[in-house]
């Protein structure tokens, strides 16, 4: 046995109460793990106080944080169905009703209005996973012991688990077994468990979590190859994973600006990475499915995941529209131009879209259906609608913006350094002010707000990020029409379009309600 199959220390051990998820310093310490994150050619000693990562850790632990606080813990969390007589936030214990998923929306909400709607990957995104852990536990057959366990760890700590399923898109053209060195792969079994290597993208902020799930974005990549099918938890300090980082936005914030010049960028980068195993243990109670081909390609439709994490990603896109609207109002009377018809029928475009987002919530838990273990299932078609409609609304919203508010994103000082220079200051009073009483500094806050939110790197990743988010733009479509054809809406729809066609026939109705024009018809009075 090696360094490499020794147990590692559980994060979720760090907690002072183990009834309880992660205080903020609890999972600021459980991040100091000795865990390979590389970013600008070097090893990240510490990712909660490097200057990339540190305001991104900091505001994952508010959120930690607002679980404990009495003015909002009741709206985000309910006791624990574990049996330790703790508490976790609602979306980490499966909803029995129609009436909880309603909460647990509201408590999605409530967090993700906490980074304003632009933090995507928080821990409630993958709560989804681990409710459907403790749901379906049966799917994963001889590894159900281990969902059922990892239900229950994820849940009682509030864990921060991140998956990393889309292979690296590199010779895409070649079979499966051509590109076998890039993708996950298992070089051997143990009798304590697996060694895993390979490479998985994108893995978005997993250098802030606790647990990495790798899976099967798209299990019709597997081929035959067994050695391929596999999915697995790996802790992000487990020997021989690493992550090798994008450029920082937090960082390139600090360095060339300050809070008021990228006041999203500086504090809500999710950073993107790519996710490297080399030759990496993972024991066998961390597994849940290998070697079986048919479960890794229905894990996405049956193992409930699918089913779940929808109704989070919808819901913190929501909030971000509610951000981004007003923010555009905002600007809008800062240039003066709000009062204009136009402007004004496009700011309306831009909160239907808001409107739609928020109502597909609603629909999510008001046409909710019971599903396995008295579990309830957000509503199938509102979540598909989301998911297809959400990259058209994004950059709709976003091009609107560029055509509405056009030069004011850029008639602007390079930063907050400008306005503390008095000779530069007394210009800017003067010819960069606000219109309607805003004086200068006010309106460019307000501006250098929205460029960060659509203009900057950080805006234009967020706009790649939203288009997809879902995957495949042909897949999701694909997959509203394969529910529709296997749930029978396809056919209810068909059967309606038939009856139609069943009331009349080239002679005139068949339905003995309706009349016939032959007593009036003009043109059979006319003859050849």
């Amino acid at each position: 046995m090696t360094s490499r199959d020794l147990p590692l220390p559980y994060p979720e051990d760090l907690r002072a109460d183990k009834t309880r998820p992660f205080t903020g310093a609890e999972y600021l310490e459980s991040l100091r793990d000795n865990r390979e994150i590389y970013i600008y050619g070097d090893r990240v000693k510490d990712v909660t106080t490097h200057p990339a990562f540190r305001n991104s850790a900091a505001s994952i632990a508010r959120l930690y944080d607002a679980l404990h606080d009495p003015a909002t813990k009741d709206e985000l969390c309910w006791e624990t169905d574990t049996g330790n007589g703790g508490y976790t936030h609602k979306f980490f214990r499966y909803a029995r009703s129609a009436a909880e998923l309603r909460e647990q929306r509201d408590a999605i909400a409530a967090w993700s209005r906490l980074s304003y709607g632009w933090m995507g990957r928080t821990p409630d995104y993958k709560a989804a996973f681990g409710s459907a852990l403790g749901i379906v536990p049966e799917f994963y057959g001889k590894f159900a012991d281990n969902a059922r366990n990892w239900y229950k760890r994820i849940q009682e700590a509030g864990l921060y688990l991140n998956h990393a399923i889309v292979n690296p898109p590199i010779d895409r053209d070649k079979p499966v077994d051509q590109v076998r060195d890039v993708f996950m792969t298992v070089d051997r079994e143990t009798e304590a468990g697996i060694y895993v290597s390979g490479a998985k993208v994108v893995a978005t902020n997993s250098a802030l979590t606790h647990y990495n799930f790798i899976g099967q974005g798209s299990a019709g990549l597997l081929g035959d190859n067994t050695d391929l099918a596999l999915m697995f938890i790996a802790s992000m300090n487990t020997p021989g994973m690493k992550l090798i980082c994008r450029p920082s936005y937090e960082l390139n914030a600090g360095l060339a600006g300050a809070p008021f010049d990228y006041p999203l960028s500086s504090r809500f980068d999710e950073n993107d990475a790519i996710l490297i195993l080399d030759n990496a243990f993972i024991p066998w109670e961390n597994v849940l499915i290998y070697r079986d081909l048919e479960r890794c390609r229905s894990w996405f439709s049956q193992g409930g995941f699918g089913g779940l994490f929808p109704m989070q990603a919808c819901t913190r896109l929501a909030v971000k529209l509610d951000f981004i609207s007003a923010l555009l109002v905002k600007a809008l009377k800062c240039t003066g131009s709000f009062e204009f018809r136009g402007v004004q029928a496009a700011v309306g475009e831009v909160l239907a879209w808001r409107n739609t987002f928020w109502s597909l919530t609603d629909a999510m838990t008001g046409s909710a259906e019971p599903w396995q273990s008295g579990s309830w299932m957000p509503s199938t078609q509102a979540q598909q609608a989301y998911r297809v409609l959400a990259p058209q609304a994004y950059t709709a919203i976003k091009k609107i913006i560029e055509e509405i508010v056009a030069s004011g994103l850029i008639y602007l000082p390079s930063g907050a350094r400008d306005l503390k220079n008095p000779v530069i200051n007394d210009y800017l009073a003067r010819y960069v002010r606000g219109s309607g009483g805003i004086d200068h500094v006010e309106r460019i806050k307000i501006l250098k707000l929205l460029w960060d939110a659509i203009g900057t790197e950080f805006g234009g990743r967020h706009e790649l990020y939203e288009i997809n988010y879902a995957g495949s733009q042909d897949e999701i479509r694909m997959q509203c029409l394969r529910h529709a054809q296997g749930s029978g809406a396809l056919a209810k729809m068909t059967a309606m379009v038939d009856q139609c066609l069943a009331d009349y026939d080239q002679n005139g109705w068949l339905a003995p309600h309706l009349h016939n024009s032959d007593d009036i018809n003009v043109l059979d009075g006319i003859r050849q």
